[in-house]
């Protein structure tokens, strides 16, 4: 789940050291000065001839330690009987720096994205119109099924979506493909990750900060990526392949703080500042659920059991699990706390953890809260002080790497089992905000920064 982190007045600068690579299974090297393609994941493939540098200070390596991590408090300062489960080891090394959420829009309007001047042969736009002599595929069906409709009804139609969707050239095969490259993987076990050493996609077609990533969790199309920004859109990018946005959804009028994929991965669940809940088709744009909250919203999961029951926070004391299916709320979780910054469900679904604000007479804490999802009732409440971005963090599919963003821009990979620093990427020139690995091809990373950019590495 995410935790925030901001630079403490105590905290203490202080060097790591590379730990010995036999502990993580594989010597790592530095990150090359040339660029390897995605190609060469499938069997017999050759690969790509384009090259592509590096972003920024991808050159140099380094550690650093700004301030405790937040995990490092929940462990210190946990003293019930949660926590053999949830917190046995101590991950510290990423940094921190104060820029609150809330503050986004009204430094935005000031500034623009200029890329960070990152050099590369291979930048992918979005293609918002067919190429000219060029008809995209309609399938026999739907050509039936449209000549057989009166011309205002098909007009009618037409402007009926609450969305707006842009689609690339060929996005609609594209978002029912199965890719060539992660065919071979399909039945097979995963293999032992490994640290990626080389930028394969570099996308930047978000003009705000990129909130949120996720890999679509129906394996056989994992090759989208969903990613939420503060530019107001929700966008499907093939992060495997191409490295080209398939679609683009702007259903939000302010800022679009989190997205999920559904379980069936043909929908996606959005919230944002403007306090709404969307529930979108990928194909069609179309909303399937909509509703406005009370509050601006910071936080969504889905429930890993009921496919159609998720859990809403934002800013506001309340956290809320809705049903889709009766488009309303099932119960409501109450805490003295400001906003909700992120939640995250134990496997079974029975409890839930989320992060907060805890706000006092003297100082506003951060605290983790432990619920019952049944009962809606605590089960505890550990209290730490940092503050900061919130930067996610995330296993690899074997568990054996523990990798996580920084506010400097750079990606720490921990070896689970020493929960040692195995090695730093320099990723990005903004901070760092989310790092996930592929559920299914090796050792593939996709990680999303402050400035707009999302980076698939290999």
């Amino acid at each position: 789940m995410s935790l925030v982190a901001y630079e403490d007045s105590d905290s203490e600068t202080e060097t790591e050291k590379t730990e010995d690579p036999s502990a993580s299974g594989r010597q790592t090297n530095q990150l090359s000065s040339s660029v390897t393609c995605v190609q060469h994941f499938a069997p017999g493939s050759t690969k790509s001839t384009h090259e592509m540098h590096p972003a920024g200070s991808a050159g140099r390596s380094g550690w650093s330690r700004v301030c405790e991590d937040p995990l490092e408090h929940y462990a210190q300062n946990t003293n019930t009987d949660l926590a053999p489960p949830y917190c046995q080891r101590v991950y510290s090394g990423h940094a921190a720096i104060s820029v609150p959420y809330r503050n986004y829009e009204q430094a935005s309007s000031s500034s623009t994205n200029s890329g960070n001047g990152i050099s590369q042969k291979r930048t992918h736009k979005d293609i918002t119109a067919t190429l000219k002599g060029i008809r995209p595929y309609i399938p026999k069906r739907l050509r039936q099924e449209n000549s057989s409709k009166p011309e205002k009804e098909e007009s009618d139609q037409r402007g009926s979506s609450d969305c707006d969707v842009k689609l690339s050239g060929s996005g609609e095969q594209a978002l029912r493909k199965i890719s060539e490259l992660i065919k071979p993987y399909l039945g097979s076990k995963y293999k032992v990750t490994e640290v990626p050493k080389s930028l394969i996609f570099y996308m930047s077609k978000h003009s705000g900060p990129v909130n949120e990533i996720q890999w679509c969790p129906i394996l056989e199309q994992s090759h989208m990526l969903l990613s939420a920004s503060m530019d107001k859109t929700v966008k499907v990018w093939d992060a495997v392949d191409t490295g080209c946005c398939l679609k683009t959804y702007s259903c939000h009028s302010c800022a679009v703080r989190a997205a999920r994929w559904s379980s069936c991965g043909r929908r996606i669940l959005s919230g944002g500042f403007d306090s709404m809940l969307h529930l979108t088709d990928i194909e069609t744009g179309k909303q399937i659920f909509s509703s406005k909250t009370e509050f601006r919203i910071s936080a969504l999961k889905f429930h890993p059991t009921e496919s159609n029951v998720f859990i809403c926070g934002g800013f506001s004391p309340e956290v809320k699990a809705w049903d889709l299916r009766t488009s309303k709320v099932l119960r409501v979780y109450k805490a003295a706390v400001q906003q909700t910054l992120d939640i995250l469900f134990l496997p079974e679904g029975r409890e839930f953890l989320t992060s907060t604000d805890a706000v006092s007479r003297d100082s506003a804490d951060r605290t983790i809260v432990a619920w019952d999802f049944q009962s809606a009732a605590k089960i505890s409440n550990q209290i730490f002080h940092v503050e900061g971005f919130a930067v996610g963090c995330e296993f690899s599919p074997d568990g054996t790497l523990l990798v996580t963003g920084s506010s400097d821009g750079k990606v720490f990979f921990y070896n689970y089992h020493t929960s040692r620093i195995i090695r730093t990427l320099s990723a990005h020139k903004e901070a760092c905000v989310s790092a996930i690995f592929h559920p299914v091809l090796p050792s593939l990373l996709a990680t999303c920064d402050w400035a707009g950019e999302i980076k698939i590495w290999q």
